[in-house]
């Protein structure tokens, strides 16, 4: 082996050992129970942290935010549902609705997150498509046309166990990053307790994400349980600096599972703010040209970051204060106001200019005619006089 090829191999093994030991170093920071697990920046969909993320598991009950979210976008919270008897009969945590029972969509979606009602969420299948069979290929469609991926399937509403349904920490950050962007669909999820009037139950159900009610910086959403599955949960937090989504799948108790996702959140908290720079009012200088932004530019970076911006062949280029290459966006080149108003000072100056030439001639012209007909004129006199 030559020496070139000798160094090579070794800056390559160096490299993998760094990175190794840098990935080894932040799990053992963390000391997460759950088998995967996810954190995002909820406003860029910046992965701030994450294990196994991608692998395929068993959701449980946070199967819920996204029954609630096709609920609330595709149905007319309005409505009043007949409960079924089919819909009373599911297990696990329920509601307690009763057959017959005539109940407004909104209250069953409300019963759904709050109270993890599986009945509530066979009750909203059957409402909106007459099948809890219809009801989860609409759950597969909206997935695939609004929120964009292909690793999850859904068989049912509220996640009891189905081999068949499944998802990824990943995809599950994504549906929640979709759902919270809806007033309310935030609103239910951040809501900590309600009065339940029903003919089966007449009580106050609490929130059962826990850290909803002991945290005020968390915001939702939903935690899940099947032995299949283990201990599941989806959270949403905000401060000042960062909204945060974490998920954490397969913990071995519900205490891990917190735990786990506190950790999370801290992390993120500590480490990473969400930038921006607006769209409206800055203008951005190359040379003699000016660009400005089509829409806003969100970015995470790590927290505190001193920010540079530069313009480079149109293109707005982000770094922080080590010079690394945080963000690069294609920028809109706009023409100076005072250069459009010279210009058509121009044009109208040219038109005036123009207008003026052609009327000198005319007046020239005429004056020629005028002479000509002069001349000939005596030239014919003097003519008839010799004669």
């Amino acid at each position: 082996m030559s020496l070139k090829k000798t160094i090579l191999f070794i800056s390559l093994i160096v490299l993998f050992l760094s990175n190794n030991i840098y990935a080894q170093e932040q799990q053992q920071k963390l000391l997460l129970n759950s088998e995967a697990v996810i954190l995002i920046d909820a406003n860029t969909g910046e992965v701030l942290y994450e294990k196994n993320s991608d692998q395929v598991m068993f959701p449980a009950s946070i199967t819920k935010i996204l029954t609630a979210i096709i609920a609330i976008e595709e149905g007319n919270l309005n409505d009043s549902v007949t409960v079924s008897e089919n819909a009373r009969q599911t297990g696990g945590t329920r509601v307690y609705l009763e057959p017959g029972e005539r109940v407004t969509l909104d209250k069953l979606v409300k019963g759904l997150l709050l109270n993890s009602g599986n009945d509530a969420g066979v009750a909203i299948a059957e409402h909106m498509d007459g099948s809890v069979e219809a009801f989860a290929r609409r759950m597969n469609r909206f997935v695939d046309e609004k929120i964009g991926f292909n690793h999850s399937n859904f068989e049912n509403p509220h996640g009891l166990y189905d081999e068949d349904h499944v998802t990824t920490a990943e995809d599950m950050a994504k549906i929640t990053q979709y759902a919270m962007e809806n007033p309310k669909f935030r609103k239910i999820a951040a809501t900590k307790s309600l009065k339940w009037d029903g003919e089966g139950w007449d009580t106050v159900i609490y929130n059962h994400h826990r850290l909803v009610r002991q945290r005020d910086d968390v915001t939702g959403v939903k935690n899940g349980f099947v032995g299949q599955a283990g201990f599941t949960l989806v959270t949403s937090a905000t401060r000042d600096h960062i909204d945060l989504i974490a998920v954490t799948l397969k913990a071995d108790t519900a205490d891990l599972s917190y735990v786990d996702t506190e950790r999370l959140l801290e992390y993120g908290f500590e480490n990473f703010q969400t930038y921006s720079i607006s769209a409206t009012g800055e203008v951005f200088n190359e040379g003699t040209m000016e660009y400005v932004f089509n829409e806003d530019l969100t970015f995470t970076a790590s927290k505190g970051e001193e920010i540079s911006e530069d313009v480079n062949n149109g293109e707005l280029i982000v770094k922080n204060n080590e010079g690394e290459l945080l963000v690069e966006q294609p920028l809109t080149q706009v023409q100076k106001p005072e250069k459009e108003e010279k210009v058509k000072k121009d044009v109208k100056a040219s038109q005036v200019n123009g207008v003026s030439s052609v009327n000198a001639f005319m007046v020239i012209l005429a004056l020629g005619l005028v002479t000509f007909f002069i001349i000939k004129t005596r030239n014919r006199r003097k003519k008839r006089f010799f004669y």
